[in-house]
């Protein structure tokens, strides 16, 4: 039988019986509302009910068994984090607005991500690398919940990893801050402390989040079925479509569309909420 899950541990009256009507009994589970159904929703309707509702609600797949899953892969900016690093970086050699305009529409879908990246990271050429401290210290936050879910994973021996199209720099420092298991990103060229305008090696780009997917199923021995991916732009659906479970987090409306699931309103960690 298909399972709803509700994020929210609290239900007003009215919320709780319409869902109720709709769904059934809901059984409390820690920090949300579960619910067997007879028949699945449409992703439409049940869209069209979280929004209503301004709650987050999800049907779990019927090929994932959250207490096989073993590994949960994430997009780093805009997903971990709550700024795109390379348009953050670009403000400090005024060119911000172009790298925006460049970063929102490859994340859209619009362009393409590898030839994107080269584009924006040739703007910053000449920059002092002291920039790139300054934009962690300053304006880098985490996105709601994340220490929470972190820790959460580790709490269940699922490790965790980040992949990015954006940068080692900050990849490396939530490593050592968050204590992650693997990161993968793009490596910046540097010359007498000042960005070269290029990266060294391949771009990190929507094939490459897959291959990295592979790489640590390989490595770990487990099945793509016990993976979960979670992402908000286009470059990250083709991860997404690997793993066993995909997870939308406050995403672009073409990832929403092709994710299993999608989070709105609540934090990442909801995220715990499929693997109780």
């Amino acid at each position: 039988m298909p399972t709803i899950i509700i994020h929210t541990n609290t239900l007003n009256f009215e919320q709780s019986k319409l869902l109720e009507r709709k769904f059934g009994k809901l059984n409390s589970v820690k920090n949300h509302f579960r619910a067997e159904i007879q028949e699945a929703p449409s992703r439409p309707e049940l869209s069209e009910l979280s929004q209503s509702l301004n709650i987050d609600i999800n049907i779990l797949p019927k090929n994932f068994d959250a207490k096989m899953a073993k590994l949960v892969i994430s997009d780093m900016d805009s997903t971990l984090i709550s700024i795109e690093c390379v348009d953050e970086i670009a403000d400090y050699i005024n060119v911000k607005p172009q790298v925006s305009a460049i970063t929102e529409a490859a994340m859209r879908g619009e362009l393409n991500f590898e030839e994107s990246l080269t584009e924006r990271v040739a703007l910053l050429k000449g920059l002092n690398t002291s920039a790139l401290q300054s934009v962690y210290n300053d304006r880098l936050t985490l996105n709601p919940g994340a220490e929470i879910w972190i820790e959460g994973l580790k709490e269940k021996n699922i490790k965790f990893a980040l992949v990015s199209g954006g940068f080692t720099f900050f990849t490396e420092l939530l490593k050592e801050r968050l204590k992650i298991d693997y990161t993968r990103a793009n490596v910046l060229s540097v010359s007498n402390d000042q960005l070269d305008g290029t990266v060294e090696g391949g771009i990190i780009g929507a094939q490459a989040k897959a291959d990295f997917l592979i790489e640590l199923c390989d490595k770990l021995e487990i099945m793509m079925a016990q993976t979960i991916a979670v992402g908000d732009g286009a470059n990250d659906l083709m991860m997404m479509k690997e793993a066993g479970l995909s997870i939308a987090y406050h995403a672009k409306p073409t990832v929403q569309a092709q994710a299993d699931t999608a989070l709105n309103f609540r934090g990442l960690d909801a995220i715990l909420d499929f693997i109780p």
